[in-house]
C-alpha cells in the first residue's frame, strides 16, 4: 500500500472537528514555515522562499473532501481580491498521484485560480501531521507560520484571518 492510500484512508477514519471548532495554533507552536517546493497543475514551479516578502494561504485538501470543496471557491475569491501582489494562495491536493487528471478535471470544474498542485510526500512531512482536512497554513510574509487551522474555514473568518496577513507584514497599506 502506497503512502498515499495509507494517508487516504486515516484521514477517511479519523474524525474531522466539527466545522464550529476548527482548531488553530500560533506562532509559539509553529515558527516558521518549511521551505518547499511544487509543480503547479500548469508545470510551473512554486518554492516558498521565493515568496518570501508575501504571506501566503497554503491549504491542503483532497476531492473527496466535502468542507475542502466548500472552501475552494472562498479560496479563490480572496486570491483575486488580493492578487495584486499582496497575497498568494497555494492549494494542495493529498489525493493520489495516479489520480493526478481527476484532481485537474476537478480543480478546472470548480473554476478555482489560484495555483494548486498535488502535496508531495516531503510536503506533508514538514507540514504534518495533516490528520484533518482541509488543513489551512497562513504564513506572513517573514516565512513565518501565524496561523494553522483544521477544518472547514467560514468566508468571513477566513477574510478576517487574510486581513490579518496583508496588513502586519512589509507589504501593508496601512489604511486597509
Amino acid at each position: 500500500m502506497t503512502w498515499r492510500a495509507t494517508f487516504t484512508i486515516a484521514l477517511f477514519f479519523a474524525a474531522a472537528p466539527p466545522l464550529s471548532q476548527a482548531q488553530t495554533s500560533t506562532p509559539s507552536t509553529l515558527p516558521s514555515a518549511p521551505p518547499f517546493t511544487v509543480k503547479t497543475f500548469e508545470g510551473k514551479t512554486v518554492k516558498l522562499t521565493e515568496l518570501r516578502g508575501k504571506p501566503v494561504v497554503l491549504d491542503f485538501w483532497a476531492t473527496w473532501c466535502r468542507p475542502c470543496r466548500a472552501a475552494m471557491p472562498h479560496l479563490d475569491a480572496v486570491q483575486k481580491r488580493f492578487g495584486d501582489g499582496r497575497l498568494v494562495v497555494i492549494g494542495l491536493s493529498v489525493d493520489e498521484e495516479d489520480v493526478d487528471h481527476d484532481v485537474r478535471r476537478f480543480a478546472r470544474d470548480l473554476g478555482v485560480s489560484f495555483r494548486l498542485g498535488m502535496a508531495n510526500e516531503k510536503v506533508l512531512d514538514q507540514y504534518g501531521p495533516i490528520r484533518s482536512l482541509p488543513t489551512t497554513f497562513f504564513i506572513n510574509g517573514q516565512g513565518e507560520v501565524v496561523r494553522r487551522v483544521k477544518g472547514y474555514i467560514d468566508p468571513e473568518t477566513l477574510d478576517s484571518y487574510v486581513l490579518e496577513l496583508v496588513n502586519s507584514g512589509p507589504l501593508s497599506t496601512g489604511g486597509r
